[in-house]
């Protein structure tokens, strides 16, 4: 059975390189990469051909001059369904090229929708949105970049995924698509939200609440989950069950456990109640999920 595995990363010269970016070619109608996931946020753009993605339980066509989002720790994959195949530019990176912790809080602000909130409002750009931007001559422009590798290739490397990101930005802002308000918030304030994050990534199997995260942060309740709310544009609860629905969705595409054990393997308190989160959250039970997942990838 073709199940989701966890993308190793790749290595050059015994180094783990940030930054990758590449041609993918098919020759036909078939599968271009298995199911799988990564760390990377990961940038597509087509220049050939039609493609079908499989993506955060749902499919998406993704043809000539598109661009596609998949973000970190996504399930997915990609087939060609052109007799004549296709090819597209790969440009994926590590979520820290466009946060760390030195920013300055304007900065972090623009990245939340990226890194924070594991979901991104639009997924694919269709060529009449962008055909007349930047975005297919950045595109390029990195992928030479990275094949040429001359002095200073990481420094424009970065440039391009920034000037990329700063044009979706703009796009959904024009549109209006709100992002949330950080302006306010003190670079302490997005430390201590970040230290929680990386608590829920490390424990979410385990038990865990607002009042219980509050306490880590030496804040009142109510204090706590204001500012986690306006940071995350989401409630404490709700970007939890995020969470877990999310490793949950990896386990089911991913191995041979059942509902029960998933359940519990991802931090929730029974099956059933595992079911009817999971079911807010993705519109289907966790069984009809797999089901679809399986069919999709043996291409029945």
């Amino acid at each position: 059975m073709n199940k989701a595995i966890m993308e190793p990363k790749p290595q050059q010269n015994g180094i783990t390189p940030k930054i990758l970016c590449h041609y993918q070619k098919s020759d036909g109608i078939g599968e271009c990469c298995m199911s799988h996931y990564h760390t990377y946020i990961e940038l597509l753009y087509c220049i050939g051909g039609t493609f079908s993605v499989w993506l955060n339980s749902k499919n998406y066509i993704f043809r000539t001059g598109d661009l596609l989002i998949i973000n970190s720790n996504e399930v997915h994959i990609i087939q060609s369904v052109s007799k004549d195949g296709g090819e597209y530019i790969v440009l994926r990176f590590e979520p820290e090229i466009l946060y760390d912790s030195s920013q300055d809080i304007f900065e972090v602000k623009y990245v939340l929708p990226f890194i924070m909130n594991n979901a991104t409002p639009q997924k694919v750009f269709p060529y009449s949105e962008i055909y007349a931007t930047d975005i297919p001559a950045l595109m390029h422009d990195a992928l030479n970049e990275y094949i040429e590798q001359r002095s200073g290739f990481e420094l424009a490397l970065r440039s391009d995924i920034y000037r990329i990101f700063v044009w979706i930005l703009r796009y959904w802002n024009s549109n209006g698509i709100s992002l949330p308000d950080a302006g306010a918030l003190t670079s302490e304030y997005i430390k201590t939200i970040y230290s929680v994050l990386d608590y829920i990534s490390e424990h979410y199997s385990e038990e865990i609440s607002a009042e219980s995260m509050a306490r880590f942060c030496n804040m009142s309740y109510s204090y706590f989950s204001r500012i986690f709310k306006r940071v995350m544009n989401k409630s404490f609860n709700d970007y939890l069950n995020f969470v877990r629905i999310t490793e949950a969705e990896k386990l089911l595409a991913a191995t041979n456990m059942n509902i029960t054990e998933i359940a519990y393997a991802t931090g929730f308190s029974s099956s059933s109640y595992f079911i009817k989160i999971f079911s807010k959250y993705k519109n289907v039970s966790p069984s009809r999920f797999r089901k679809r997942f399986l069919s999709e990838i043996s291409g029945s």
